[in-house]
């Protein structure tokens, strides 16, 4: 392994550690679903000893809800909730115009 390739894996590591302790309320969609995925892998490989599952476990589930909250507000973005004459509610692509 080249020792540029060393560096790199270093530094993903350390940008990794950086992100679980970023405030996950201030987390992009992206960054809270990156590290929801990392802590599944973590997980399911069971290497982790019991104190710093449950550690990690608590952080998953606060990102799990962060990144449904982000999804629910993009979904809310995209779709409008119509009541036409008939009082027959529909909902339609939302125009941002």
């Amino acid at each position: 392994m080249s020792g540029s390739s060393v560096a790199l894996q270093e530094q993903e590591a350390d940008d990794q550690m950086a992100d679980k302790t970023k405030p996950v309320d201030k987390m992009s969609f992206e960054e809270a679903l990156t590290e929801l995925e990392s802590i599944v892998r973590q997980l399911e490989q069971g290497d982790v000893e019991l104190e710093q599952s449950i550690a990690i476990y608590e952080r998953g589930a606060a990102l799990k809800k962060h990144c449904q909250a982000r999804l629910d507000a993009a979904d809310l973005k995209v779709k409008q909730i119509i009541q036409g004459q008939n009082g027959e509610v529909t909902t339609e692509p939302a125009s941002f115009d």
